[in-house]
């Protein structure tokens, strides 16, 4: 199968993405929105540990939080953004998670924060973030072409990356400062920045027609059985929501370790985290060549081979010089991890027919973020009863093996990935129908 030519209904952009004004708008908000988001990934757990005093199961819980939401609302969010307007969704839900953060310096201010505050409003910015990446996802195929996808992800990765290089090292630096919960309206700022530029974008797709018999199970069961169907797709699932899991299991006590048992400064914290965005800026640099060297298959499973071992680092860290080695190691997981994002999720919008996109970006999120609430509480569990090294080595080992689903898949022997094609349509008659068929 073949990538459709331009849709006639959006404008070719020669030169490249940097060229596409609506693709720079959104470029621009996402960038500054990721910078200010890894403010508050450090800081949000901080504040817990060091301004609420949590123990090791409540920051685990607050681990959880924050991703529950792709359990409870993944599937339907799907759905349900098919039917809005996506643009609209992206800065009402950038708004939201606005409104959300500030509340934490001001409940810090009034003397009244507490830990169920923090996991409620982990809680509320977890589902605003489900609706906003359900949109995100499908909305990017909206303003390039689907032959610009692995550019355009690769870009938008970049960017992020270099944010989680300065964000973690300014998050430190304004914990130290300013204290956790102040440093957290960064963030807050930062989601004002991207609905500014999100709401620049000139493309407007026209609203999703309102079908008269449309149904939520129904168009829930279409993009369960689009993902589950497809061999490949199954494995992506297999290999992304393990690795989660054990990574969830990981980060649940990862800040515990550095904070409180090697009790490093919050601006050391955030610097050492800095260090692993580098893998990630590298890894957007070079997976497209990477690809197109050892093919587009072959390039996802070993990138997850690569990220997955680096983890085994992590358990033996002491106040010495393995908190460089740790740094090393992060730098290498998260370039592998990296390059099997960008080639993994720019096959699936590729493959996906645009009437479902939506329902199979939800789906995907479900299946391989919905573990991730699952392994927080589960690294709270282990580290407040078998320890916090121990927690670390169980999660290591377990992310180690999470490549095989994709090693054993076609995946391995794949050097181009299939992808939609329009099916061909009589003379006056309206493009539809289902995707042409790939090897299942």
């Amino acid at each position: 199968m073949t990538a459709p030519d331009p849709s006639p209904d959006r404008p070719a952009h020669r030169g490249g993405l940097w060229r596409n004004a609506d693709f720079r708008r959104l470029w621009v908000g996402e960038t500054i929105s990721q910078f200010g988001t890894t403010v508050s990934q450090l800081a949000l757990p901080l504040v817990a540990i060091l301004a609420l005093h949590a123990d090791t199961w409540q920051v685990g819980v607050l681990t959880a939080c924050e991703t529950a939401a792709f359990l409870v609302v993944g599937l339907p969010a799907g759905a349900w953004v098919e039917r809005m307007r996506l643009r609209r969704v992206l800065i009402v839900n950038d708004l939201v998670r606005a409104a959300l953060l500030a509340w934490v310096p001001v409940a810090q201010l009034l003397g009244v924060l507490t830990i169920e505050q923090l996991y409620v409003i982990a809680l509320a910015i977890g589902v605003s973030t489900v609706f906003f990446d359900v949109a995100y996802q499908s909305y990017l195929p909206e303003l390039i072409d689907r032959e610009q996808l692995v550019e355009g992800n690769a870009r938008l990765q970049a960017s992020e990356s270099v944010s989680h290089i300065a964000g973690p090292s300014l998050g430190g630096a304004l914990v130290q400062a300013l204290t956790a919960p102040y440093a957290v309206l960064v963030d807050a700022v930062s989601f004002l920045w991207s609905a500014a530029w999100v709401a620049r974008i000139e493309a407007r797709p026209p609203r999703p027609e309102r079908s008269p018999d449309r149904n939520l199970l129904r168009e829930i069961r279409d993009g369960l059985r689009f993902v589950l169907g497809n061999r490949i797709l199954r494995a992506i699932v297999l290999c992304t929501g393990s690795a989660n899991l054990f990574g969830s299991v990981i980060s649940a006590v990862f800040y515990v370790l550095l904070a409180r048992q090697l009790r490093l400064s919050p601006g050391v914290i955030g610097l050492l985290t800095s260090t692993a965005a580098v893998g990630g800026l590298i890894g957007a640099l070079v997976a497209g060549r990477f690809a197109a060297k050892v093919g587009q298959g072959p390039a996802i499973w070993i990138a997850s081979s690569v990220a997955g071992p680096c983890a085994l680092v992590t358990p033996f860290v002491q106040r010495d010089w393995t908190v460089g080695l740790l740094a090393v190691a992060q730098v290498a997981m998260w370039m592998g991890i990296v390059v099997y994002n960008i080639n993994q999720v720019s096959f699936r919008q590729a493959l996906c027919p645009p009437g479902l996109l939506g329902r199979m970006n939800a789906t995907m999120r479900f299946l391989v973020w919905g573990t991730m609430p699952v392994g927080a509480l589960l690294g709270g569990l282990l580290g407040s009863t078998i320890g916090v090294r121990a927690t670390l080595l169980a999660g290591a080992v377990g992310q180690s093996l999470t490549f095989l689903p994709v090693f054993l898949s076609p995946l391995r022997r794949m050097r181009e990935l299939p992808s939609y094609a329009e099916p061909a349509a009589a003379e006056g008659e309206p493009v539809v129908g289902p995707p042409v068929p790939i090897e299942r």
